[in-house]
């Protein structure tokens, strides 16, 4: 952690520090301010959140659960790496959960379901329109959930959860493609996948929901894959 992060005064009711710490590195690992490898330093940060040290580990241990950090053989604690060496495997799990959880959906979805998923859009559609990176990864990821539970199997919903979870930091460089301006089109994406699924019509809820992942991973592709050299004269 750089030594320019100033101390964070904040108040706390008791038993939610570890809550606290957990959304303040969750955000910057997110975000990219904590890099992929970059060391977690307890002490550090114990200094800068004016806390102790046990509610640290309590956040560190979540952040584990979820992929985020990851703690070494000699117990100390980095972000976890980014696999781009992999990141086509992740692809193609996330491309097939798309399309599965969003058949489902259109085939056993309950009307309560898309309230849900209404609601679920209307929180992804405000952070686009404020430009909020943080925001839009979020909801983002809860309004594909929700489109799973309403696939009613649970399997492929817990799946699904991970790897939208896993895929967060690649999310962030998606929306940063973009430099946060997230275009109008791909909010209606979602839209039309959700009257897709209202009307029952399973082949072209999947081929939205096929067409939506596709856009998604191409432009990240496109993103990994430009030339960012700079030409230093000599």
């Amino acid at each position: 952690m750089s030594e320019d992060m100033q101390p964070v005064p904040v108040e706390r009711k008791r038993g939610e520090g570890a809550k606290f710490v957990y959304e303040i590195l969750r955000d910057d690992i997110l975000d990219l301010v904590l890099e992929p490898g970059s060391p977690i330093d307890e002490i550090q940060l114990s200094q800068r959140l004016s806390m102790s040290r046990t509610p640290i580990r309590e956040a560190l241990v979540r952040l584990a659960s979820e992929g985020l950090v990851t703690t070494l053989p000699n117990r100390s604690t980095v972000v976890s790496p980014i696999d781009f060496l992999n990141l086509h495997t992740f692809f193609d799990a996330i491309t097939l959960m798309y399309r599965v959880t969003t058949r489902l959906a259109a085939q056993h979805y309950k009307s309560g379901d898309l309230d849900i998923i209404r609601r679920k859009q209307t929180d992804f559609a405000e952070a686009v329109a404020a430009q909020d990176a943080l925001a839009m990864i979020s909801t983002n990821r809860d309004f594909h959930a929700a489109i799973a539970d309403a696939g009613r199997n649970a399997y492929f919903t817990g799946l699904f959860c991970r790897l939208l979870d896993e895929g967060r930091r690649i999310m962030r460089i998606y929306y940063s493609s973009f430099e946060d301006r997230l275009p109008h089109r791909y909010v209606v994406e979602h839209e039309d996948m959700i009257a897709a699924i209202e009307a029952r019509d399973i082949d072209l809820a999947d081929r939205l929901a096929a067409a939506h992942a596709d856009q998604i991973v191409k432009q990240i592709q496109q993103m990994i894959a430009s030339d960012r050299r700079v030409s230093v004269p000599l």
